[in-house]
Parts: C-alpha cells; sequence; structure tokens
C-alpha cells in the first residue's frame, strides 16, 4: 500500500471513530529532570530465522508479536494493545516475510493512530494521547485547540520535505488541522521508524524507504508550529507554554526523534533519503532550538549525544 493511499485511509478510519469521548484514567509521566537521555529497549540482532521460516498469512499476527518481542519490545506491546483492531488488514502485506516486514512502517504507523486517537483516549483539538513505548504513553495531554498547522509554510524554505508538505500542508483538509494533527502524525512516525529499523535487514522495496523523512519532517513541522504560535498567537503560546504536560511530550518526541534517527542512520538509503539528514540539519537551527528550549523550559544537547538535555 502506498504512502499516500494510507494517510487517505486512515483519515477516513478517524472521521468514522473520532468524536467526543473521556480521558483515559492513565496519569502522564511527571516531568524528567535533567539530564535525561531518551532510550528504549531494541536488540536489532536477535534472532527470528525460525519466524521467518514459519511464516504464514494466516499467522501474522503471532509472528508480528513474537519478532517485536525479540528486537522491539515496544512494537510487541502495541501490537498486543491493538490485536482486535479490525483495520491492521489493511496496513499489513502477507505475501511474505520479507513484504511483511516492510508493511511494518506503514502498519505500526497507522496502528498508533489508532491507539492514539481512540476516542476514549483523544478529544480532537482539547486533549490528545501518544504511544510512546511498552512502558510509557501520555494521555489526557492539553491542546487547546491551535491553528491550522498550514500556516508554518512560509518558514519552509527548501524542497526536502516537498513530497509531504503536499500532503500535509498543502492539502485543503490536512493543511487545516491544528496541533493535534502536528502531534499525531509526528508521534506515528516515531514508531513507524523503529519498526523497520529492527528490521532493515528484510526490507528491499520502497515501502519503508522514507521511515527516516516521515520522523524528520513531522519534527520540523512541531518546531515551526511552535515559533508561529509564539510570534502571531501570543495568547495560545502562554496557554501551551503553562501545560506541563504539553511541554514534557514535546520534548521527549524531539530527544525521540534523535535517538532513533541516529539508530536508523547506517540504513540511510533503505529506510530514508538523504534529504532527512538534511531536514535534521535545519531543524537544529539556532531559531528553532532556541523555541524548543524556551518553550520545554530545558536545554538540549546539539552535539553526538542529540537524544539527551543538558
Amino acid at each position: 500500500m502506498s504512502r499516500k493511499r494510507s494517510v487517505r485511509l486512515v483519515i477516513a478510519l478517524l472521521a468514522l471513530t473520532l468524536g467526543p469521548g473521556t480521558a483515559a484514567a492513565t496519569a502522564a509521566p511527571a516531568s524528567a529532570p535533567a539530564p535525561y537521555c531518551y532510550d528504549e529497549p531494541s536488540s536489532p540482532t536477535a534472532g527470528v530465522s525460525d519466524l521467518k521460516a514459519s511464516f504464514t498469512s494466516s499467522n501474522w499476527m503471532q509472528t508480528l508479536q513474537a519478532v517485536y518481542k525479540r528486537r522491539w519490545p515496544s512494537g510487541e506491546a502495541l501490537a498486543i494493545a491493538q490485536a482486535k483492531d479490525k483495520y491492521w488488514n489493511q496496513f499489513v502485506n502477507k505475501s511474505s516475510f520479507d513484504a511483511f516486514a516492510e508493511s511494518m512502517m506503514v502498519a505500526i504507523h497507522e496502528e498508533t493512530h489508532m491507539w492514539d486517537l481512540d476516542p476514549a483516549r483523544t478529544r480532537w483539538n482539547v486533549h490528545t494521547a501518544a504511544w510512546i513505548n511498552a512502558s510509557r504513553q501520555a494521555t489526557t495531554v492539553p491542546l487547546h485547540d491551535g491553528f491550522a498547522r498550514k500556516e508554518i509554510l512560509p518558514l519552509i524554505r527548501d524542497k526536502y520535505s516537498d513530497s509531504m508538505d503536499g500532503i500535509y500542508l498543502r492539502d485543503r483538509t490536512q493543511g487545516d488541522y491544528h496541533l493535534q494533527g502536528v502531534l499525531a502524525e509526528l508521534n506515528a512516525g516515531l514508531t513507524g521508524l523503529p519498526a523497520v529499523t529492527v528490521l532493515q535487514e528484510f526490507i528491499k522495496g520502497v515501502g519503508a524507504s522514507n521511515a527516516r523523512d516521515i520522523a524528520a519532517t513531522n519534527l520540523r513541522y512541531l518546531l515551526l508550529y511552535l515559533r508561529v504560535a509564539k510570534d502571531r498567537y501570543p495568547s495560545y503560546w502562554a496557554k501551551i507554554k503553562n501545560e506541563p504536560k504539553l511541554r514534557d511530550l514535546v520534548l521527549t518526541q524531539f530527544l525521540r526523534t534523535a535517538y532513533w534517527l541516529e539508530k536508523s542512520a547506517p540504513y540511510t538509503g533503505k529506510l530514508g533519503s538523504a534529504n532527512a539528514d538534511r531536514i535534521t540539519a535545519a531543524n537544529y537551527a539556532p531559531e528553532n532550538i532556541s523555541v524548543l528550549e524556551e518553550f520545554t523550559g530545558q536545554r538540549v544537547r546539539v552535539d553526538t549525544q542529540r537524544h539527551c538535555t543538558q
């Protein structure tokens, strides 16, 4: 399934499922003290040859959970949490193990949307949720509505993210999404990337070829959104800057992006284009780091330990 087709499908599915709902009772974790480094367990070289040999189109969910249990426990936990979701079949390629592994970028990405945007957890533009990893999920994160994300377009002065800008910013529907949309796409990108990073040796085609670009681009959108909020919407900026859960989520996602971009860097070309690194370099421009640090109240490292605060 193409990335554009999957985006359209999920938009349609979410339109059916989203609505007023109550927040999950799980409390968001307290802000981590500095210095803090994001990490999570993964074992990308753990043996899975037996699972590949026994793979069939009927045991794909069992295989999915078993593969990630060995290589990326957060993927296993998400698959278990979403095991009964009827839309998995729209995203998983069951024709072979390699095709199955490659389809995990889209499948895990979209099932993250399904978990995050379940009406039991998210009330659109009011509060959101985010599956971060097996041991941490953010819930009832206040959003205070916001403004259309297409307003960040004038700040993008290169073509590195042009194809995604067309989907998320220039599209008539997607471009009007507020902070809810920005955070949702970033979080899904940050599960889709590790989902294929830990299975990279099985990926041969194009199904996961923009995984790194998606993560870098959606972090770009978040940083630029904060800049526009500060410069053009001071009352909104003041509201969201006064929300500890939101500040914590933004910091976590920034560090998490750095973490998985570093882990996936050896597979550039297979899991992303050279543009992913160009976008990342732009993300670390002084004006972006400045607004991030002002918003979160934390200083971040810009050296070889970019997944850490100072």
